[in-house]
């Protein structure tokens, strides 16, 4: 199965646009949301294309193939506008493999044995081993920090791969 992997929207229209057509163009099973979805928060500067009116039209038209995480820039008024769930934090079988999903702003609280760790929070794309535990995060689809694109995660089958917004791949991983 294929799942698409973002974080990080921050309102951002353009970015909810690229995602839902990548989604919509790519035989995927859900679109999973690893948090801050609609507020660009206190330590961003506004987005360009800032526009969380049109993000939630766009996002709520998929409401059904969406998994969202609550980042730390969600508040309890963005769930009253999306019509779908925000989850705290969620584990749960992805392509055979038992991962854990959770925005990442507490990840230093995390002492579970998933097999995989998909989180967002930094702003930077990661695939890193640790303790025979993968941690993957798509980086930002709106604002990159540390040099980082604004990127996304296609998980297919066993290969997790990280692609910028002009379709480069930037890392990929396959499960052993």
């Amino acid at each position: 199965m294929r799942y698409l992997i973002v974080s990080d929207i921050h309102g951002d229209k353009s970015s909810a646009e690229f995602i839902l057509n990548k989604y919509k163009s790519g035989d995927f099973c859900k679109l999973i949301c690893l948090g801050d979805v609609l507020y660009h928060g206190p330590r961003n500067d506004l987005p360009k294309n800032y526009n969380p009116k049109e993000v939630i039209k766009l996002l709520n038209s998929i409401s059904s193939e969406i998994i969202c995480i609550k980042g730390n820039c969600d508040a309890e008024v963005d769930q009253m506008v999306l019509s779908f769930e925000i989850i705290d934090k969620l584990d749960l079988k992805l392509n055979g493999y038992k991962c854990h999903l959770e925005h990442g702003h507490h990840l230093d609280l995390y002492n579970g044995n998933q097999k995989i760790v998909f989180y967002g929070h930094t702003h930077i794309p990661v695939i890193e081993e640790k303790n025979d535990q993968l941690f993957v995060n798509p980086g930002s689809i709106t604002i990159p920090k540390n040099g980082s694109n604004r990127d996304y995660i296609i998980f297919d089958d066993n290969k997790i791969t990280i692609y910028d917004i002009n379709d480069n791949i930037q890392n990929e991983y396959i499960i052993k």
